[in-house]
């Protein structure tokens, strides 16, 4: 029997302070979509989609934040982004030691020779450290064929059974 195959990293849980801050700065920065699980889950764990993911977000009174933990995002167009972050005044930074000591010679992004790949780091309000990557080039598969990250305009999720997903109005795909 071979290794089973894991498919991709459904979600990530995050440690916060305040959900409804968390909420609304995800979304207005990140682009992030709520996850409405129904009013009893909804009260367990903050869930939002971002990208083809899903991030967890579970509220607590100390949360413990390493220095340079952090997750990665890719993001779609570099420019935008970075207009996007000057335009809502969130400061970002080369490396996560940066971001930990607050600044690095003026340099704001780290750009690689060998991919062309674009890094920055962000802090969420709760002092969490997002990484943000974009890959010029693409993503190819083992055989060097360009592949494209699936993504729709209203946001991708998990199918749940039809009872619930008629209970929260949501249309079943056949």
């Amino acid at each position: 029997m071979g290794m089973p195959r894991v498919t991709m990293v459904q979600h990530v849980n995050v440690q916060i302070t305040d959900r409804q801050r968390t909420r609304e700065w995800y979304e207005k920065v990140l682009g992030a979509r709520f996850r409405d699980r129904g009013p009893e889950r909804n009260a367990r764990q903050l869930q939002l989609h971002i990208g083809m993911a899903e991030m967890h977000f579970t509220e607590t009174d100390k949360p413990m934040i390493p220095a340079r933990a952090h997750f990665a995002l890719e993001v779609e167009n570099w420019d935008e982004m970075l207009a996007h972050l000057d335009a809502l005044g969130i400061p970002y930074f080369p490396s996560s030691q940066a971001a930990a000591t607050g600044g690095e010679g003026g340099r704001r992004w780290n750009k690689r020779d060998d991919t062309g790949e674009h890094s920055t780091y962000i802090r969420d309000p709760d002092g969490n450290l997002i990484e943000l990557v974009y890959h010029p080039l693409g993503m190819v598969d083992a055989d060097g064929n360009r592949v494209e990250v699936p993504s729709h305009p209203g946001g991708m999720r998990w199918r749940q059974t039809p009872e619930v997903e008629a209970a929260l109005g949501i249309r079943s795909a056949s």
